[in-house]
Formats: C-alpha cells, structure tokens, sequence
C-alpha cells in the first residue's frame, strides 16, 4: 500500500517541459556555464601573441628580454591562474547559496566577469600583463562558483522525469563555450594580433545578457520552501515552472523532505566529510568527479595539435581540424542531454567512460605502431575524435548532475563545494603533470588514463545506482543499506513513516 501511495504521488510530480524552464535552463547556462568552455579554449589562439606581449612590456618598462623558457612559465601561470581562480570560487559556493539563494548567487557573481574581463580588454593599452593575469583569475572565480551553482539551481527547479535533461543543458553550453572560442580564434576573424585583448574580453556580452534577464525568473523553489520556509513564495515560483495541476504534489512532497530535515541546518563540508550517512554519496561524488579530469580528455586538447601534424594534416589546415573536433563536442553534448532521461545515468557514465578507455589504449598502440603502419596515424585522430565523444555524451554533464540528485538540501550546498574543489585541483593538476609525464612515458601515458576510465566504469556499474525518474529522498533511500546505518520498521497501523538519522532513511510502517 505504501509504494502505490508513493508511485501515485510520483506520477502526479512528473510534468511537460514548460517555456519558462527550458528559458531559464538555456539563460543561466548561457551566462555562466558557456563562459567556462571558452575560457578554457581562448587563450590558445593567441599564445604566441600574448607571449610577444608580455616579451614587448618587460624590454619596454625594465629593458629585459625574456627568455623563451621563462616567457613560457608566464604563459602557463596565465592559462593554469584560471583554474586556481575555479577552486577559490568552489570553495565559495556552499556560503554563497546558503545566504543568497542559487539565483541570487548566479546574478551577485555575474559582477566578476565584467571586472575580468575589463582587465583583459583594457591590458594591452595600459601595457601591463598583470591585468591578463589577474583577469584570468577573476573570471576563473566566476566560473568556480557558476560551474556548481547553475546545475545545483537547474536540479532543483527541475522535475524529475526532466532533472536529467535539464541538468546536461549546461554541459552542451561548455562545449558550445569551446566551440566558439576555437572559431574566433581563427586568423580569419579575431586570431590576429591586434585582436587577442577583445577576443578575451568578450565574455562579458553574454553576462549583459543573463544580468538583464535572470533576475525576473524565480529563485529555487526548493531553496525557499526548506530552507527559507516561504510557502507563498514557493507555489509563486512553482507556478511559473509548472502546470498547474502538478504543484500541490510537489509542494507535499518538498514537505516531507523539509520534515525529515527539521532538525538538521546546512552543513559545513567537514560535516559533510564527517556524516556517515552519506559516507557513500561522498566517495561516489569523488570517484566520478576526480575521474572526470583524470580521464585524460585535458591531455588530449594538450596533444591533438601534434596527434594531427603526425597524421599528415598541413599545419595550416590544423586550427580548421581543431575547430571541427569543437563541433563534435557540441554535438555528442546534444546527443547525451537527449537521451538521458530515456538511456538513464548510469548507461551514459558507463558507456563514455569505457569508450574513452579503449579510445586512450588505441592511441597508445596507433603511435607506437604508425613508424611501421602508416595508416596507423589516421587511427589515433580517431582516436582523439573518439575520446571527445564519449566523454561529451555522459562524463562531462552526468557527474554534476548527480551531485545534485545524490543529497538533500541540507548536504547539497558542501557536497558542491567539494565535487567544485576537487574538479578543479584534478584540471590544475593535470595540466602541469601532463607535460613531464608525457615527456618520460611518451605513448604509454595514455595507459594510465586508460586504467582511470575502466577504474570509473566499474565503480559506476557496482555502486552507482541509476537515478532517473526519483526524487531526492528517494535517491537518498537507495544508499541507506550501502552506508548501514537504518533498517525498516513495521507498524500495525499502516501509517507511513520515514526512519530519520539527519533525514536520510527507508520507508517503512509503524506498528
């Protein structure tokens, strides 16, 4: 009787893709997420520009000309400030949305990339390569703190027949945010010389845009009701999200996670670190997100330009080939946020992170082999095309969205801190351990990332369970017998009753 009561209530939760949720999924995305895509891809068109730069300032205030290895430690700091600037903003979130909600922090960081960008635009007329770096560090905050809040705000205004959909539309906006980076960096458009300061200051056109627009849409409506306790406002937003006849559903079931937490408050990260019922949601969190970086798809950007000069590609052809490697994410994102809420979570995961592990073993064998094997060349761009795929269609949105889906309101905020951190400390990692482990390994190296994909696939296969279709305390019920800490009560009286330790239980009857 229980499970026909809950699978009735569930059906009446389910609901159609309003204009308003989908409008408000592609502003915030547009706003935020994409600006972390092209910051990532941006800088590498204008290098050797930004090189000639910084080399010009420094004979021109100090009369010292840099060395080629120094001018390239400079560059480095200026690309990998970037991710430094991500983990400070990670480590930002779970303050920021507790105190000014998911919107409000999406609209209050919003600041940051016009103050960045500012900087880049206006560095090369001030002649001062501090203002490129700085700036780099600026937006990177933004994209720290937008890289976990948009997916945290879209997950929870979402339904959960489209929380999957909903939460890869960010995903498909950072592979959109490369896309666009990689064409306007092309000689042909904005990849001259004297357009390097503007082709990094134009972030701030789509932040005009969502500051002009976001504040009119509502905050979270799940923010409100937990833990602001605003029922009005809550049905307000709810309105605006959904069909009419799905809110009052909604709102009891809001009700009875608010009741199964009414004891516990948002929680620090060492609380969260701390709390044995969620001990298996945070090491699953981990695997998928450190995975995530490690699975060698930021190697595979530092290399594709060599992978293609050895496969016989003009090298005035290659900034063409990039481009269309940057439209194959594009349309692998698409694929994945399309099919998700039919395929589920765990297939997109299992699949991407398996075909990105055999897509790494054949770029090892393909270079070891192409000396002897010509054709062998044409197989390791495949390779890379390969790689990009998979990790586009599951890997790069999934381990976000079930960030969200895998705790309550109270756990999210730090869950997000954590999953933020450790996202970026992987990225910062790998782009300054890459280089020498190529260097030393050569090939082999993509072994490692091989056994790191394979590593991530069988934990998904073991642990993982899939989430689509279920709402959090639903999710949150699955992992109770993994993390040991409830069992089910039977009750003569046939009342519905949720066991409670921090508001994560099973269902059971009282007696």
């Amino acid at each position: 009787m229980a499970e026909e009561l809950i699978l009735e209530n569930d059906a009446k939760i389910s609901t159609h893709l309003t204009k308003s949720l989908l409008a408000v999924a592609i502003l915030s995305s547009f706003g935020s997420s994409m600006l972390y895509g092209f910051n990532l891809a941006v800088v590498n068109s204008p290098a050797q520009y930004i090189k000639d730069f910084y080399n010009e300032t420094m004979i021109e205030n100090y009369d010292w000309s840099l060395d080629e290895e120094f001018l390239t430690v400079l560059y480095s700091l200026t690309v990998s400030i970037f991710a430094i600037g991500g983990m400070t903003g990670a480590l930002l979130v779970g303050r920021l949305v507790t105190k000014y909600g998911r919107k409000g922090t999406l609209v209050r960081a919003s600041l940051l990339v016009f103050i960045g960008g500012a900087l880049m635009g206006f560095s090369r007329a001030c002649r001062m390569p501090a203002m490129v770096i700085v700036g780099r560090f600026i937006t990177g905050v933004h994209s720290g703190i937008s890289l976990s809040v948009v997916p945290m705000y879209l997950g929870e205004i979402a339904p959960k027949n489209l929380r999957g959909f909903l939460g890869l539309v960010p995903s498909i906006h950072i592979c959109l945010g490369v896309f666009i980076a990689q064409v306007l960096g092309l000689h042909e458009l904005l990849g001259k010389e004297e357009h390097w300061p503007l082709l990094l200051s134009l972030v701030v056109f789509p932040t005009m845009i969502q500051l002009m627009l976001l504040p009119w849409f509502p905050e979270s409506p799940r923010y409100l009701l937990i833990e602001k306790g605003n029922v009005h406002a809550t049905i307000a937003a709810l309105k605006w999200y959904r069909t009419k006849g799905n809110i009052q559903a909604e709102v009891e079931e809001m009700q009875e996670e608010q009741r199964s937490l009414s004891s516990v408050q948002t929680i620090s990260v060492c609380g969260l670190l701390k709390d044995r019922c969620v001990r298996w949601q945070v090491i699953t969190i981990v695997v998928v997100n450190v995975g995530m970086q490690l699975s060698g798809i930021d190697a595979i950007w530092f290399y594709t330009n060599d992978i293609f000069d050895n496969a016989g590609i003009p090298e005035p052809h290659i900034q063409y080939t990039t481009v269309g490697t940057g439209a194959i994410e594009v349309i692998s994102g698409m694929l994945g946020c399309f099919t998700i809420e039919r395929l589920g979570r765990r297939p997109l995961m299992i699949g991407g992170f398996l075909f990105m592990g055999l897509c790494c073993a054949g770029i090892t064998v393909s270079v070891i082999l192409q000396a002897q094997l010509s054709f062998m060349r044409y197989i390791s761009v495949g390779c890379v095309v390969g790689i990009i795929a998979g990790f586009c269609i599951g890997p790069a949105g999934v381990p976000f969205l079930i960030t969200a889906e895998l705790f309550k309101q109270s756990h999210r905020p730090a869950a997000y801190t954590v999953a933020g951190v450790l996202n970026w400390l992987s990225n910062f990692t790998i782009g300054f351990v890459f280089p020498f482990l190529e260097m030393t390994m050569g090939p082999y190296c993509y072994l490692i990332f091989c056994a790191i994909c394979l590593g991530v696939a069988i934990y998904t296969i073991f642990v993982i369970p899939e989430t689509r279709n279920k709402t959090f305390v639903e999710i949150s019920q699955m992992f109770a017998t993994k993390n040991n800490i409830l069992e089910e009560e039977l009750t003569s009286n046939g009342h519905l009753k949720l066991s409670l330790m921090n508001g994560y239980g099973t269902v059971g009857h009282h007696d």
